[in-house]
């Protein structure tokens, strides 16, 4: 027990490290190039410079991976007005590249911090309501790679802001976006799931049911991801 508490508290160091060496502005080539290699190398960021997974979700709305400064100066000149970052903590390179790619190219740049792997809190998906009333469109919200958190935040816009139906919304977490139901990051699709099971039979809206029904701990109790979850997901792809 008092090795896992060590564990824990030098995990969370290392993160604190990360984040003071990262979330400041970057000054000078030296530290550039710096951030670069860490968002290439570290943060897999190879793998996104050559496909970001950039699909449009409606007129108003783009999803996609963590995007290199040069994607964002291409996204400004499309139109895009507002960066919705999910990721949260400012632990790779590609934080203060991303600031210094927004400035310069005059887009917004939000963070919302949203969890795969978990089920969605109560509050997340109220503030998130409240985010979507506020925010200058066209915006591109973007995760680490664009599977999950990027299609569970792009299906709450559908039903919340663009009242689509929930079976039509749960489509932005598919396998063709890289999301995989079968891992830990199926509790998302679980979330919508019990909105099926428990709101729309009752004829609940989505919001109502979220706010007076919804169970996060019962959710997460019950939820079961596949064997091999940590294994592909986590220690091969090695999502966030």
């Amino acid at each position: 027990m008092l090795n896992r508490f060590r564990s824990d508290d030098d995990r969370r160091a290392r993160r604190l490290a990360r984040i003071a060496r990262w979330d400041q502005p970057l000054s000078g080539l030296a530290s550039r190039l710096r951030a670069w290699t860490n968002m290439v190398f570290v943060d897999h960021g190879v793998f996104r410079l050559a496909y970001l997974n950039l699909h449009r979700v409606s007129e108003r709305m783009w999803r996609s991976a963590q995007p290199a400064p040069h994607q964002l100066g291409r996204l400004a000149r499309e139109g895009v007005r507002t960066i919705i970052n999910l990721r949260g903590g400012r632990e790779h390179g590609a934080w203060p590249l991303q600031k210094e790619a927004c400035e310069r190219h005059g887009l917004t740049l939000t963070e919302f911090v949203v969890r795969s792997r978990d089920a969605p809190d109560r509050e997340t998906i109220l503030a998130a309501r409240d985010l979507f009333a506020r925010v200058d469109y066209p915006v591109l919200v973007h995760c680490k790679s664009g599977a999950d958190r990027a299609g569970f935040f792009a299906a709450l816009f559908l039903v919340l802001h663009e009242n689509r139906p929930v079976r039509e919304a749960m489509r932005q977490l598919h396998p063709r976006f890289g999301h995989f139901r079968f891992a830990k990051t199926g509790i998302l699709d679980a979330f919508f799931e019990r909105y099926l099971q428990e709101g729309e039979p009752r004829g609940l809206t989505f919001l109502d049911w979220v706010e007076r029904v919804y169970d996060p701990e019962a959710l997460r109790a019950e939820f079961k991801p596949s064997f091999w979850s940590d294994i592909i997901v986590d220690r091969i792809i090695r999502r966030e």
